[in-house]
Formats: C-alpha cells, structure tokens, sequence
C-alpha cells in the first residue's frame, strides 16, 4: 500500500510517495540518498542510525516513515552550518580522536549532540550512560566521553 507523506528533512520540506512498512533509514538512504544514517544491526541496537526527529535523537531503523508525517528530521548532513565548516561536536570528535572507522561516528554524533542540549553539565559517567544505545568496536569510549564533553563547552552549554 502506498502512503503519500510530508516532512522536513535538513530544513527542506519533502514529499513522497512510500510503501506502508519503509523504516526512517531506508527512506532517508535509499530514497533522499542521505547516506550518512548508516544502518548496522535493523534492531535499534547499535545507533549508526541516529537521527533527530523534531530535536530529539532516535534511531531510525525502528521508525516508519509514517509516524514521522509532517515532523523535522535532522541527519548527520543537516548539522553542518551554513559556512561550511564542521558541528562543534564533529569538531571535538576530530580533536579528541573520537572515531577510528567512523561506521558508528555519524550517530554517536547525533546521539551526542541530543544528549548534550538536554544535559549540558554530564559527567564523564553520565555522558558513558547516555551515549550506552550506540556501540563503537574499535574505540575504548574514553575519547568520544572526552569529545562529547569538549563539545559541550564549544557549544555554549
């Protein structure tokens, strides 16, 4: 069954035609060719698939398109400001080393991000509890936890 559906994906409203059952992920991969929403388990497990939708993180491969009807979604790509230049939390990842492969990095990112703006003042340990539904398998989390809190200040938290 065909649904049309409305949204705001990076700031730009989109309109498409989708079958019932297609999840955030592969509507933003497949169809709006975002490719920066990675998709690692399809079980909501591991977070390479986070996203924002209306400012809160979410992993989109346990989201229809449908429930997200005339929401804003934010993706990896829809961070970057106007000027080019990189997130204040993409930033700290470099600075810091907080990705080796970078499969797990846009969605840490985002989930970082979200966690950031809701608890501007985390700990090192609240920062490891809030960031614990995305896995990394190459790092040791000690620098994306070192990232995410220099990001927090750069971001005015």
């Amino acid at each position: 069954m065909s649904l049309p559906i409305r949204l705001n994906v990076n700031g730009s409203a989109v309109a498409a035609e989708i079958d019932a059952d297609t999840l955030l992920s592969t509507f933003l991969r497949d169809q709006l060719r975002l490719t920066g929403t990675h998709v690692g388990c399809d079980t909501a497990s591991c977070g390479a698939c986070t996203v924002h939708v209306d400012g809160r993180a979410v992993k989109s491969c346990n989201v229809l398109v449908a429930q997200v009807q005339g929401l804003d979604i934010t993706t990896i790509e829809g961070i970057t400001p106007r000027d080019g230049s990189l997130h204040p939390m993409q930033a700290a990842f470099k600075s810091c080393h907080g990705l080796q492969c970078g499969f797990c990095t846009a969605g840490m990112v985002m989930s970082a991000i979200d966690l950031v703006l809701h608890r501007p003042h985390a700990t090192d340990a609240e920062i490891r509890a809030g960031l614990e539904g995305n896995l990394c398998r190459c790092t040791g989390y000690q620098n994306i936890v070192e990232a995410v809190a220099m990001a927090a200040k750069a971001m005015g938290r």
